[in-house]
């Protein structure tokens, strides 16, 4: 009787579905990266009204409390302001003074703030850790340093616990027109503010000196706020500036000097910051406001506080509300034709079914793309577009208002017009934040807008991102697997092979393991994109000649292990294997960090990488299939490269007769300077992967 033969054991779904993926990894390619651009091209269309999460926020509620009395204060302040005659060589304290006498009259808490100016540099390991950057500076005059005039209100109904932020940034030196309106609304909101009876965090009014730059001074005195100095670490004020202020004429009281003080001034936890700027208005057509929310490795503030400013300043005060936009985009043609395409299929689908919301009308998406694609580069950027990304840095939302009135600055006319309007609003948003009894939590936080009242949700935007990564994984282990069936039909028809024996054993178990020589050469290669990160840094730190000799060394460096042996030749598809496993988790942990880095990038390394194939094979197929794949190789090598896909996107939006062979170096410098992550990717990530596919490329087969 024969013996029964035992059945075999189906595989789970699971790696069956797995297998077929594998199998059909280049119909799996061209499927999702298809539609990951596609569904990046749709997130205009598929963009939602924003709307207001947290219900206790309730903006315009209540009706506005600002009279023409405190106009006629703020009217008066700004006046003086403008009045001040600096003299040459003087460091303009006395701007500070009349600020700090102005708040201290209306009862406010008020000290000065003193701050070195610190220049930018390069600390690699910045995004990981702070790093204490208060340095004592000897011999250093009074004109070498900035002041910043705080003045602290509390809140009758409050603990002290919380707090609400207004930041006015001026140039002490010279205080143009622009600059003492702001300072003015803020004063008309802080002088309401101290007669209120409903009010319930402290409110903190920073006059930010600003002739170092806006950032550094916020930046500065966030830091000594959060991080509180025991001790005489720094001389008092009074002490360092006893001659300046000695110098300046402005006759102030004995009570109004007891209230102002040197020492650093706090309040509660910081829910919220609102950075007022003034623009001048000749070149708009009508009053609007400009919102600017994007911080540091492309952070955003709470959506709701968006909204309320967005509602308040659209329903209350009549103002016009704008994001940045990348306005060459709205002269494209190929994106007019785009958005009629979705028009048209837009209007098909209601024809079908009137419940189908889908299509937007043209020029509806292609503002919507302009303001896409401006959220998605500033975010990428890593840059904060205002000195409210230094607040974001400790967690506190904060956004900039930059107001433009209808008509010019000098209208006297219609400049309390544009005091109130501008209070009001400030007075609206901080009325809804002191409503909060958290801190803001209910509405997203990772989101991109395509106008002021419509986003995108992290929900739908990481379909494109995971779209475009998708084929990544399974090509890596496609590509691994054919190399491996390739070995073993080798083995299979070699006449002169012999039966096993312990040796051939040993050399097939060396043999599986043979992705570790493409594993060592990507190692090295990224281990060359983490020297050429640190770079800069390295430079800073030798001579001029030293410098020279080792930048040539570092960029040179992937050249010394490039000859391989004859049997690693051959394993071309292994290390193109490897090299898209590396690119996949780079682009995850990127996505993780900042996703529109991590999305641009998709866009650029993931066809470069799933294309990479050696040039030489494609020169001998000699068919249409292999010189149509090299040219576009060379083509994505080209476009891949860091500097050519920054000349060929700047020059595509702004037109190449402006571009500049200096600008990719400017840009790279600000990207560290301001220790964005998106210079961490490009060195470390994106550089390697685009050097590793030039080596597929140029491979020896």
């Amino acid at each position: 009787m024969a013996e029964s033969e035992t059945p075999k054991t189906r595989p789970r779904p699971l790696v069956r579905l797995g297998i077929f993926l594998i199998s059909h990894s280049l119909l799996v390619s061209v499927v999702c990266c298809t539609a990951g651009v596609l569904a990046l091209l749709l997130l205009p269309v598929l963009a939602k009204n924003t709307y207001i999460s947290e219900n206790a926020l309730m903006p315009g509620s209540a009706n506005a409390m600002l009279s023409s009395e405190d106009i006629s204060e703020a009217h008066r302040f700004m006046n003086d302001l403008t009045g001040l005659n600096l003299k040459t060589g003087e460091t303009g304290i006395e701007s500070s003074r009349l600020i700090a006498r102005y708040m201290s009259d209306l009862g406010a808490d008020v000290n000065y703030h003193k701050f070195h100016p610190q220049p930018n540099q390069f600390r690699p390991l910045h995004f990981f850790s702070n790093s204490d950057s208060r340095i004592i500076q000897e011999n250093i005059g009074c004109s070498s340093h900035g002041v910043n005039t705080v003045g602290i209100i509390r809140a009758p109904r409050g603990d002290g616990k919380e707090a609400i932020v207004l930041v006015t940034p001026y140039n002490s030196h010279k205080i143009d027109l622009a600059e003492a309106l702001s300072l003015a609304i803020a004063y008309s909101v802080f002088s309401l503010l101290t007669r209120v009876t409903w009010l319930a965090k402290d409110i903190i009014w920073l006059a930010a000196d600003s002739k170092y730059g806006e950032y550094a001074s916020v930046s500065a005195w966030l830091r000594d706020y959060q991080t509180p100095v025991f001790g005489d670490f720094e001389k008092p004020y009074s002490e360092i500036c006893y001659e300046s202020n000695a110098r300046h004429g402005l006759k102030e009281s004995e009570i109004t000097e007891r209230k102002i003080s040197d020492v650093f001034r706090r309040a509660g936890t910081m829910a919220a910051a609102l950075v007022i700027k003034v623009s001048d208005g000749n070149k708009q057509a009508d009053g609007t406001l400009s919102i600017y929310a994007e911080a540091s490795n492309g952070q955003m503030p709470n959506l709701d506080l968006i909204n309320i400013v967005n509602n308040l300043a659209v329903h209350r005060q009549g103002l016009q509300v704008k994001v940045e936009k990348l306005l060459s985009l709205l002269d494209s043609k190929w994106l007019r034709i785009l958005g009629e395409v979705f028009e048209s299929v837009g209007n098909i689908a209601r024809s079908l079914n009137p419940q189908w919301k889908f299509g937007i009308p043209a020029a509806d998406y292609m503002e919507g793309a302009a303001t896409l694609a401006s959220s998605l580069y500033y975010q990428a950027l890593g840059v904060p577009t205002g000195s409210h990304g230094a607040f974001r840095d400790y967690q506190v939302d904060a956004i900039t208002l930059e107001i433009s009135p209808k008509v010019a600055l000098n209208n006297k006319i219609r400049q309390t017009e544009f005091l109130q309007r501008g209070g009001r609003l400030i007075e609206g948003v901080i009325r809804s934040v002191n409503n909060l009894l958290e801190k803001f939590h209910q509405s997203f936080f990772l989101y991109l807008l395509t106008s002021p009242s419509k986003f995108v949700s992290v929900g739908v935007y990481m379909i494109a991102f995971a779209l475009l990564v998708a084929p990544l994984p399974i090509v890596a282990a496609s590509l691994y697997s054919d190399a491996n069936k390739w070995d073993s039909s080798l083995k299979k028809h070699d006449p002169t092979s012999s039966p096993k024996s312990a040796d051939d054993e040993h050399r097939n178990i060396l043999r599986s393991w043979k992705w570790l020589y493409a594993a060592k050469q990507v190692f090295i290669i990224h281990s060359w994109g983490v020297l050429v990160s640190l770079l800069p840094y390295l430079i800073c730190q030798m001579p001029n000649w030293m410098s020279k000799v080792l930048t040539w060394l570092i960029l040179g460096s992937p050249i010394i292990d490039a000859d391989a042996s004859q049997s690693q030749k051959r394993e071309w598809a292994i290390l193109k294997s490897v090299t898209i496993s590396a690119a996949f988790i780079g682009l995850c942990l990127m996505s993780v960090i900042n996703f529109a880095t991590a999305e641009i990038g998709a866009l650029l390394l993931v066809p470069m990488c799933l294309l990479a194939h050696p040039l030489r094979l494609d020169v001998r197929a000699h068919s249409l299939k292999a010189f149509t794949r090299a040219g576009c190789n060379l083509v994505l090598g080209f476009i891949g490269f860091p500097p050519a896909a920054f000349f060929v996107l700047k020059g595509s939006f702004e037109g190449f007769e402006s571009v500049n062979i200096s600008d990719f170096w400017n840009w790279i410098e600000s990207l560290w300077a301001w220790n964005s992550a998106t210079y961490l990717y490009i060195g470390m990530v994106h550089l390697p992967c685009w050097a590793l596919c030039i080596w597929i490329l140029l491979h020896p087969c």
